[in-house]
């Protein structure tokens, strides 16, 4: 069995290959991609080479951990029907390319208990759950406090927003500098830092990613005052002692979202509590991926870009 897949042969070099797959075990699924997004944080490191070592990271790898698609087969052990759609969280099933994460490819295969049956009707939006539960992973944490200043007004920035939004918390305050992105927010505020005078913010959380972040956070927070880095940075993250001294400040780093972030974050859709609409900016064929990795990477007016499968081969 093989498939065709978007190969990083070597940062700063993509193709679309075809791969020979791992053969199916009884507790796979095989499921034929039809949506793989692009994620603009670990992609990008992956694709400049910038990424920080990571379990199974090397080249030539097939990136992705953002994927719908249909199941075709399902193995004996499997407890899942062929012809439902699911949300698949990336996929190491390649024999000559490592899977890091491995999901964008036309077909995969994956151990059942990693996918996740998702609605018909949710299509293409079904990609975003990986960000979802990342947001909602950061915001969950034990002792948490709810944000009242979000950094970055991205797809997970947005989703963070309205997360604290549908968990009943007020409304935070969103930085954004950037005109493109400034628009489309749902029951909160979006701002230039430059027009924002507060300096007593009590939880800051950072979607930003940019490495050079932090002392203008704690700048201004309160007395007491938490920052949590939300983003996955690829530069070491430092910061003035003495205004953090001051403030007595803590750093809160978010990890992977679990599987219960993900049923959470089913939760709140299903109480219709949760929107993943107006997210996904762009949708190109995966034989244009080099031109839609470029835009997904540069193009400020791109919140997500999705590559769609189901006319591949």
């Amino acid at each position: 069995m093989d498939t065709v897949a978007i190969v990083i042969e070597e940062p700063g070099k993509l193709a679309l290959n075809r791969v020979a797959l791992v053969p199916p075990e009884d507790g796979d699924v095989v499921v034929d991609i039809e949506w793989s997004g692009i994620s603009t944080g670990t992609e990008r490191l992956l694709w400049t080479g910038d990424m920080p070592p990571f379990p199974g990271m090397d080249y030539p790898l097939v990136p992705g951990y953002e994927s719908v698609g249909r199941i075709v087969e399902s193995g004996p052990a499997a407890d899942l029907k062929v012809g439902q759609r699911v949300f698949v969280p990336g996929a190491t099933c390649y024999v000559d390319a490592h899977g890091l994460f491995g999901g964008a490819a036309r077909r995969v295969v994956v151990s059942s208990d990693r996918v996740l049956p998702i609605e018909d009707d949710l299509g293409e939006r079904g990609v975003l759950i990986a960000l979802a539960a990342t947001a909602h992973h950061a915001l969950s944490a034990e002792g948490a406090r709810p944000p009242d200043l979000i950094i970055g007004h991205g797809t997970l920035g947005r989703l963070l927003a309205r997360l604290a939004v549908a968990k009943g918390f007020d409304a935070p305050t969103v930085w954004e500098r950037a005109p493109d992105r400034s628009e489309g927010a749902d029951d909160y505020p979006v701002v230039h830092p430059d027009d924002d005078g507060r300096h007593d913010y009590s939880s800051i959380y950072d979607a930003s990613g940019d490495s050079s972040v932090l002392d203008t956070l704690i700048g201004r927070m309160g007395f007491g005052g938490e920052i949590v880095l939300a983003g996955f940075y690829s530069q070491r993250l430092s910061f003035a002692f003495a205004p953090a001294f001051m403030r007595e400040a803590r750093i809160r780093i978010a990890a992977e979202w679990k599987k219960s972030d993900i049923q959470a974050v089913r939760a709140l859709m299903d109480a219709d509590l949760l929107s993943l609409d107006n997210l996904i900016t762009h949708t190109s064929k995966p034989e244009e991926a080099a031109a839609a990795y470029r835009t997904a990477f540069g193009d400020p007016a791109c919140l997500k870009m999705v590559l769609d499968w189901r006319a591949v081969q």
